[in-house]
């Protein structure tokens, strides 16, 4: 009798051992019923709770959990604001009041501060485990971004973080598991700038003003970054002595750079600057006509 009780012991651990899932499987549950359901339908927190029992330290899992609480903290909606834009875009309608007066509305998200805190503590663990991910970080701002709208203040806080992480410590940053090499961080940080100056909200300019200087002072040759500093002055505060200061620098480095040139145009003509647009017009011109040339050709050496 002994001997059975222990038989039948081994085999119900062994049945329990070829049962319990990996952590592949677990994703691929996950990925089904995403597919079915969406990232926040219903079945998906049972599969995430079990799988973060058995792998608590997965950051697939940790990934999957910030999606689902990311999508469960906000839903669409309309705001009414006294502007013409809103975060770059148009109203969607606009009414009048009982005055006549415009009244504007626009489509936004609407958050649940608690949900979305608790999304962020997801990505935050994923980030600990493996920092060095860009994936994570990159999730995590964009959330912020959404999150944020026109103030974006934590936005700015942990992409400076991001950006002095990489300046100190030269981290050996991958992307999707692959090796990410400095050119990408920089089009990264870029990508947030442009995001940030699309706001079209004074947080939003001061953000990109803000991030843009803090690249130049760690490459000040960087045109890209002294390419905003002049947009920043041309457009956010409308002064063009310091915004030609700026594209002035840009082409120093880079004679042919067709962002400066053709904004420095575009002022002349703005403030009906004769002199200046006969100065610039002529290099926007060539610069494009070598552009075309370029085009031209490589089109010519793909059709041999």
């Amino acid at each position: 009798m002994k001997k059975m009780i222990t038989a039948l012991a081994l085999l119900l651990t062994a049945v329990s051992v070829s049962a319990q899932q990996t952590a592949e499987e677990f994703k691929a549950r996950y990925e089904r019923q995403v597919g079915y359901v969406g990232t926040s339908g219903v079945g998906v927190e049972s599969i995430l709770d079990k799988w973060a029992a058995a792998f608590p330290e997965d950051c697939d899992m940790l990934e999957a959990r910030f999606s689902y609480w990311l999508g469960k903290s906000f839903s669409s909606g309309t705001v009414v604001k006294p502007v013409d834009k809103y975060l770059g875009n148009k109203p969607v309608v606009t009414l009048k009041d009982s005055l006549g007066n415009d009244v504007n509305y626009f489509e936004d998200l609407i958050f649940v501060d608690t949900l979305y805190a608790r999304a962020d503590q997801y990505i935050d663990q994923a980030i600990s485990i493996k920092p060095d991910e860009l994936k994570y970080r990159f999730q995590k701002l964009n959330a912020l971004l959404s999150y944020e709208k026109d103030c974006p203040d934590l936005t700015l806080l942990e992409l400076s973080a991001l950006i002095d992480r990489d300046s100190k410590s030269k981290p050996a940053w991958t992307y999707l598991g692959e090796p990410a090499g400095q050119d990408l961080f920089v089009s990264a940080v870029q990508e947030y700038c442009n995001a940030l100056f699309r706001l079209g909200s004074t947080g939003g300019y001061e953000a990109f003003r803000s991030i843009s200087e803090k690249m130049v002072k760690l490459n000040p040759k960087s045109t890209l970054f002294l390419s905003n500093l002049g947009t920043y002055w041309l457009v956010a505060k409308n002064d063009g002595k310091k915004a030609l200061n700026y594209y002035g620098k840009v082409l120093k480095i880079n004679p042919k750079d067709y962002t400066a040139i053709k904004n420095c145009v575009l002022m002349a003509r703005k403030n009906k600057d004769v002199k200046l647009e006969k100065k610039y017009l002529p290099m926007l011109i060539a610069v494009t006509e070598d552009d075309m040339e370029r085009a031209s050709a490589e089109a010519r050496l793909k059709a041999l």
